[in-house]
């Protein structure tokens, strides 16, 4: 499957939206519990410094992240992603094409660090891509995440330094 990512347009939101549910919905990755709707999605995803799609070649939004900065002020240099791929089509190295093209937009923004805040210990796919592409684990926050079902897992932050 060839994929492409590009910048996201208002023709992507309702693909994006569904997709960013099935995230939430699933409640194993991301810390938001509300789905978003047409309108607060439109308004979340333009809230964001960039917003990337992965598209393949028949125009189909497979995935997509959001950037932003992960704090203000003298940390504001430092950026948090998050990355999701439609459910029929995880495993398929789609979110590393999305983490990719989000390395170089952050530092096309002028960032200088990603840093993700809460990647779940369970969530292995997405801790062994990020350390293969050259990301620093800096810890373990025991019971940092609760899950769909209530139960508390790890969470383990990562970084990666943009500009070397």
């Amino acid at each position: 499957m060839s994929i492409s990512v590009r910048s996201y347009t208002e023709m992507d939101l309702p693909a994006m939206i569904s997709i960013w549910n099935q995230v939430v919905e699933d409640g194993v990755a991301f810390p938001q519990e509300e789905c978003l709707d047409a309108e607060s999605g439109a308004a979340f995803f333009a809230g964001q410094t960039y917003c990337g799609v992965a598209e393949n070649e028949s125009g189909e939004i497979c995935g997509l992240y959001i950037l932003h900065p992960n704090n203000v002020g003298r940390c504001g240099h430092i950026c948090n992603a998050s990355y999701a791929v439609r459910r029929d089509l995880r495993g398929l190295h789609i979110g590393e094409k999305l983490v990719a093209d989000c390395l170089a937009q952050g530092r096309n923004c002028g960032f200088r660090i990603l840093q993700f805040n809460a990647v779940v210990a369970a969530n292995t796919h997405a801790r062994h891509l990020y350390e293969r592409l050259g990301f620093t684990q800096l810890g373990t926050i025991p019971k940092g995440f609760r899950m769909k079902d209530g139960h508390y897992e790890d969470i383990c932050p990562y970084y990666k330094v943009l500009d070397e």
